[in-house]
């Protein structure tokens, strides 16, 4: 009998190549060279759903962004963070992440504070998805600086409406 030897990655990679086969790759497979990252998401607002500005709970549904460098100082200001639908939010103010540090972009009406490293999206409507969505962190270049898709089957098994991404 004769055993042949495993492919080694770089191996099948030019295999690959040479055939013209290419493999889908899912969004959040890629990792972008970025400080800043999308560390988690609260998708789903505990409670029942109401985006009333006055006592409804968009608030409660956020995005937190987390600053993964060890040196680097980051300005959120241009920053784009938008959802598989197109609804979107640019960071349009100055608000400085210190490495380590985090942001919560909240649902809703409030006071931005750097204190708090919080920001509101001044919007009482929801803006993700309770069943699926795609969320995406665009640098002001225009370049991404994170993405990640999620299906609340899939990667919600506890069912609580938080996925953490870089935890």
């Amino acid at each position: 009998m004769r055993i042949r030897p495993a492919l080694t990655a770089t191996a099948a990679v030019a295999a690959v190549g040479t055939l013209g086969l290419a493999a889908a790759v899912p969004a959040q497979a890629a990792e972008y060279s970025s400080a800043l990252k999308v560390e988690g998401i609260q998708y789903d607002a505990p409670g029942k759903d109401s985006n009333k500005c006055s006592g409804g709970n968009t608030k409660n549904e956020y995005l937190t962004i987390r600053n993964y460098s060890r040196t680097k100082t980051v300005n959120l200001k241009g920053y784009l963070v938008k959802d598989g639908a197109g609804n979107k939010f640019t960071f349009k103010t100055t608000h400085k992440l210190e490495p380590g540090d985090s942001v919560k972009l909240r649902g809703g009406r409030g006071t931005d504070s750097d204190a708090k490293n919080v920001v509101y999206r001044q919007n009482c409507n929801f803006m993700w998805n309770n069943d699926k969505d795609t969320i995406y962190l665009v640098k002001p270049t225009g370049s991404r600086a994170d993405v990640h898709s999620y299906t609340k089957k899939a990667d919600d098994r506890d069912g609580n409406g938080y996925i953490t991404y870089h935890g």
